[in-house]
């Protein structure tokens, strides 16, 4: 069933990947990458070696299921009521299908694209700091993971909530699983993930005009999918945007501000005398 899951996943991205390409980024800038993107795959080798580390360590980690953190479930509870609940007044079948296609697809297409994107500009300078906003959120939020542990709406609230995603969609558990433990919660991955591409999407609004306002309701989705499919709880999402809005900032203080012309010129040895800048 897993690999079933992860081929759909795989086809739904794939047709989405093409038809977005070809949107948003044009032939123009296909054409220089074809060119450039040993010298930009060069610049940005460090950040990406980070953010395989990160993923590695998070899998491992997620895997090993320490018990060294407190267990907050019941504080998160009283602190939030039944806010949760309010989602349950508007479900119905279509906005249930809706948020499970999107907390599944959308939000792996809602990281994947991004990054093409700005591969493709010949500044690498947004590609790296998403990458690093990328490793930043995985690492602090699995630190976070770590020290709160406790348990969503869907384990708490089962009997009162009719939008559980395994209720509907069960196949969606083995893909979650390899992933993801149910005490997972605090902060929201999916939100601060969501978050920090509709941040960079308004960035990059210059660049990808079009592309910053289907990131921005992609991210607002999967962040709402989040609380009616009954996987978070409201704090567990504010902690997220919270995560993004940190991760975001940061990436803009750890890396460096450097063009791909200028690196290129640093690589070859030659000199540029015409004043231009070269950030």
């Amino acid at each position: 069933m897993l690999t079933e899951v992860l081929t759909r996943v795989a086809v739904v991205v794939g047709i989405m990947l093409p038809i977005s390409i070809a949107l948003f980024i044009g032939r123009e800038r296909l054409e220089t990458t074809f060119t450039e993107w040993r010298t930009r795959l060069r610049i940005s080798g460090p950040v990406l070696v980070v953010l395989g580390i990160a993923l590695v360590l998070n899998r491992m980690m997620r895997r090993s299921d320490p018990d060294i953190g407190f267990h907050m479930t019941s504080a998160i509870r009283d602190i939030e009521g039944e806010f949760i609940l309010i989602f349950q007044r508007v479900a119905n079948s279509y906005l249930t299908e809706y948020f499970a296609w999107i907390y599944v697809y959308g939000y792996t297409y809602l990281l994947i694209f991004p990054a093409v994107a700005y591969f493709v500009l010949s500044d690498t300078r947004m590609f790296r700091r998403l990458l690093t906003a990328y490793t930043l959120n995985y690492g602090l939020g699995l630190a976070l993971y770590l020290l709160v542990i406790a348990y969503g709406p869907r384990n708490i609230l089962a009997g009162e909530l009719e939008t559980v995603l395994y209720d509907h969609n069960p196949e969606y558990q083995h893909l979650t699983r390899e992933v993801n433990r149910a005490t997972n919660v605090f902060p929201s991955l999916h939100t601060s993930l969501a978050a920090t591409v509709g941040i960079f999407a308004y960035l990059s609004r210059d660049e990808y005009l079009w592309w910053f306002p289907v990131a921005v309701v992609l991210a607002v989705s999967v962040i709402i999918s989040t609380m009616y499919l009954g996987i978070h709880w409201a704090i567990d999402v504010v902690a997220g945007l919270a995560l993004a809005a940190l991760c975001v900032w940061l990436s803009d203080v750890i890396v460096g501000r450097w063009s791909l012309s200028a690196s290129v010129d640093r690589l070859t040895g030659s000199d540029k005398t015409d004043g231009s800048d070269s950030r």
